[in-house]
């Protein structure tokens, strides 16, 4: 009789913490990219944040999304990844014009340093652009221009796109698909454990942000199992989650037997989603 009495808040909070949830599946994979942007923005400098990134979110989620044509699984998932490849574009865009003005600041800085006066209008050429259209291995998802990688977006969007309609009717092929979405974003982590290993430090890993990583991870991950999702969110989380705490497990290790750096070193800060 208690309990019948209580329905009408007992069932409002469900909801509330219903939307709660699906609010930061949605946006929570976004959360650590809003420091980095604005960290970018004030200093002018995209060198700690690597745009490969970006590439590895926007195949992963463009992946995901037409492995929801193939296989329906939870809105809030569809349209994280919505929002997540509209991040990924405003991080691409504003990282192509911080290194590009940069680029073309050192270049002008030559020319004045090493050009007679009677030249000083050489000042003003602007480095080699490198474009999409040229086909260059060498400066792939390195380009001088935004609309390149816009470009690049969607030739592999119309391309995915086409073969997923031509094989949406394979039970085979969808689980693939949806397999190598999550798997691709599931290894976001491991280019960061690797140049942790290879240098035997963690200096200039955010600790906080790792730690962001696993609680985000871990939530996910329950989520992903509490809502009944594809198996394959299911295995995503669980490999994001073990991938965090052998980050945390090498921040601990190299802490307590820190090995002298190598002068030039940098250790560019990684991001990944939550």
């Amino acid at each position: 009789m208690e309990a019948e009495g209580l329905d009408w808040l007992l069932v409002p909070l469900q909801q509330l913490a219903s939307w709660g949830a699906a609010g930061a599946m949605v946006f929570g994979g976004v959360v650590p990219y809003v420091p980095q942007y604005r960290d970018i923005r004030r200093t002018q400098n995209a060198e700690g944040f690597s745009t490969h990134v970006c590439l590895v979110l926007l195949v992963a989620n463009i992946l995901r999304i037409l492995f929801w044509f193939g296989r329906r699984f939870e809105s809030p998932l569809l349209w994280q990844s919505v929002v997540m490849i509209a991040t990924m574009l405003l991080m691409l865009k504003l990282c192509t014009e911080v290194r590009v003005a940069n680029e073309l600041n050192i270049k002008r800085r030559s020319f004045a340093g090493n050009i007679a006066a009677d030249s000083k209008d050489e000042e003003t050429k602007v480095p080699p652009g490198r474009s999409y259209l040229d086909f260059d291995p060498h400066h792939f998802w390195h380009w001088s221009s935004f609309a390149d990688y816009v470009q690049c977006v969607l030739a592999f969007t119309g391309v995915a796109g086409y073969v997923t309609y031509l094989s949406i009717d394979s039970a085979l092929f969808v689980e693939t698909l949806g397999f190598l979405a999550v798997l691709t974003e599931a290894m976001l982590g491991v280019p960061q454990l690797y140049r942790n290993h290879c240098h035997r430090s963690t200096e200039g890993m955010s600790i906080k942000m790792v730690l962001m990583w696993t609680s985000g991870d871990a939530f996910k991950t329950a989520y992903f199992l509490l809502n009944g999702a594809p198996l394959q969110f299911s295995v995503c989380g669980l490999l994001q989650v073990l991938v965090d705490l052998a980050i945390l497990g090498q921040a601990y290790a190299f802490t307590r037997h820190p090995q002298k750096l190598v002068p030039h070193a940098t250790h560019p800060t990684s991001a990944k989603a939550l």
